[in-house]
């Protein structure tokens, strides 16, 4: 069974659409002529079906038929008729990078995440959005031409219908499942392996940027076709864009200001980046101002250095905190740390204190540990708070204690913020790295005061702060990689926009790395460009999951090649070795992708 999550075990079990319901789901008489198995067999795959005749309905009475398919450049755009009442779903559908996006919009108005799980959604509105890459192949088209002859006819040779369904449904598989061994018929797709489609965002929406130019059938009513925007410049001058977004005129130390981040000669500013400036600026003046954002995307998609390059268009300091499996709130909120002999140390204070988990699942139980009373009318906010109070009465006893035991050596501790609460005394750009990799994920609940407007939280000390009106938090995340956890629903509800990072197209990407390596060798570079995304894609194929390939290798390849003037050389030290770190897994990506362009 393949791995691809479209075709998942589970959705083998979902049920065949009619009129195909009632008949055997596997047979062995039948088969596309992409089915190269010794053994002639087939099966009807209701997620595929379902897309199949949905667009079918469509195309047979675009007036009765709810639904509608457009392009835009290299994206086919889809709103598919779920067989949910009120409900439908939206795709994006990349040709070139094999990405999607996707909704689900009720008749409300409200939108949802599309997620591709078994108790989720089944994939039927991604085969309805995949048809016109699908209808390429002659024998699916064919197969199809055939299916909808006989829907004219009410299917009175249901014979005939049945054969062209398994082909249809079997040439979908090989073509999507095995994309590299259907030649140039194959459809390479990529679909985090949550299972958690990026969704649609709401400023992506109002700028109408998933909107089709070019409507192949059907009418749009939540992606308004012909209202897609006009294309902004592809680069911005650095000249054009350092401080001039900034909130106010003020004066920063010595300090603070070495802290503004300079851009570097080789970074090319990037629309999302000068997005976020804008709303931050723009709502400045407004009762509640824009300052909490998150941006996704894939390792080497720029979300640090996007991060750096928003504090630079503000005109503010920057700081970052990144996140580990095992971080705490208190790694979040600040440290005591003890001077010996002048020099920090770290100290762990010893806590027996209950976990958020615990605080979430048993307030009182929660609360009896802290105080030794049992109260089943205690909140979670409360139990939170006497969590705090009990953090800071531990922390000044150990720091009497110690301070007792040591009077001779002249011990003394002191509390040291962390950049975050840096960032909010004194306004500054604090980004957050990697948050969904922390194995709790009731943390950065406890930062959910902070990211409110008029924020306030009681540090470790007791001390209480206030959040400084210019404070901008900048969430970076990648949801896609193992470890990593779905963020909470409360913290997103905070963020007052969502951008979603894309891999940079190859020209991006070449510009961007002869910047930054200093290489003139625009051909080579580009070849090098699309040979680390063929790698990339191969990987996710094969499911080569040990390592890596990307921006940042792609770099040190480039940076040996100058040193080399060998690729393949160049290669087997920088890109290979990322790639995986077992010998077979090398060998394989090097005869496949490396070896036909480079040997």
């Amino acid at each position: 069974m393949s791995t691809n999550k479209l075709f998942e075990r589970w959705t083998w079990s979902y049920p065949i659409p009619k009129p195909f319901d009632d008949i055997e789901t596997v047979r062995t008489d039948i088969k596309s002529c992409r089915n190269t198995s010794r053994t002639a067999k087939s099966t009807l795959h209701g997620a595929t079906l379902s897309g199949i005749l949905a667009y079918m309905e469509l195309e047979a009475d675009p007036s009765a038929a709810k639904g509608a398919v457009g392009t835009q450049n290299d994206m086919v755009i889809a709103e598919y008729p779920s067989h949910r009442p009120g409900e439908t779903h939206t795709v994006v559908s990349n040709r070139k990078s094999g990405k999607f996006i996707a909704g689900v919009f009720a008749s409300s108005g409200n939108m949802g995440n599309y997620t591709l799980t078994e108790t989720g959604n089944t994939g039927s509105a991604m085969f309805f959005a995949l048809m016109p890459q699908l209808l390429e192949d002659d024998e699916f088209n064919e197969n199809y031409t055939t299916l909808l002859e006989c829907r004219k006819d009410n299917y009175s040779d249901m014979q005939k219908a049945e054969d062209a369904a398994f082909v249809l449904c079997d040439n979908a598989f090989r073509r999507i499942a095995h994309p590299s061994a259907s030649d140039n018929s194959g459809i390479r797709i990529t679909i985090p392996n949550t299972g958690n489609i990026q969704p649609f965002t709401k400023l992506n929406l109002d700028s109408n940027v998933y909107s089709p130019t070019s409507v192949l059938m059907g009418s749009f009513e939540i992606l308004k076709a012909g209202a897609a925007p006009a294309p902004v410049s592809a680069y911005i001058k650095k000249e054009d864009f350092a401080g001039k977004y900034g909130f106010s005129e003020r004066k920063f130390t010595s300090a603070e200001a070495g802290l503004i981040p300079a851009l570097p000669d080789w970074y090319v500013i990037p629309q999302e980046v000068v997005t976020v400036c804008q709303h931050a600026k723009v709502t400045t003046a407004s009762h509640q101002p824009m300052r909490n954002f998150m941006m996704r995307g894939p390792a080497g998609t720029g979300k640090t250095e996007g991060a750096k390059a928003i504090a630079a268009g503000l005109g503010l300091p920057y700081v970052h905190l990144t996140c580990s499996a095992n971080t705490e709130i208190y790694d979040l909120l600040g440290q005591m740390l003890p001077d010996v002999d002048g020099t920090e140390t770290h100290t762990a204070v010893p806590m027996e204190l209950p976990s958020f988990d615990d605080i979430r699942f048993d307030p009182a139980s929660a609360y009896e540990k802290l105080t030794g009373t049992y109260d089943e009318e205690i909140t979670e906010d409360a139990v939170y708070d006497k969590l705090l109070e009990v953090i800071h009465q531990k922390t000044l006893l150990e720091m009497t204690t110690e301070n007792e035991e040591k009077k001779d050596s002249h011990q003394r501790f002191r509390y040291v913020d962390t950049p975050l609460v840096q960032a909010m005394r004194n306004g500054w750009v604090v980004e957050i790295q990697e948050p969904t990799v922390i194995s709790n994920p009731g943390v950065l609940v406890g930062l959910n005061s902070l990211l409110d407007r008029c924020a306030a939280i009681t540090l470790p000390t007791g001390e209480k702060i206030q959040r400084h009106p210019d404070t901008v938090v900048v969430i970076t995340t990648n949801n896609d990689y193992a470890g990593c956890k779905n963020m909470n629903q409360s913290v997103i509800s905070r963020m007052n926009l969502v951008i979603d990072m894309d891999e940079p197209d190859a020209e991006t990407l070449t510009r961007r790395v002869m910047n930054i390596t200093g290489c003139t060798d625009n051909s080579m570079v580009r070849k090098m460009a699309e040979t680390v995304k063929d790698i990339s894609e191969r990987c996710r194929e094969t499911m080569i999951t040990d390592g890596c390939c990307g921006v940042r290798e792609l770099i040190s390849w480039v940076q040996s090649y100058m040193i080399t003037n060998d690729a393949m050389e160049a290669a087997r030290y920088t890109v290979l070795a990322s790639v995986s770190s077992d010998p077979e897994n090398r060998q394989e990506i090097e005869n496949t992708c490396l070896q036909p362009k480079f040997a």
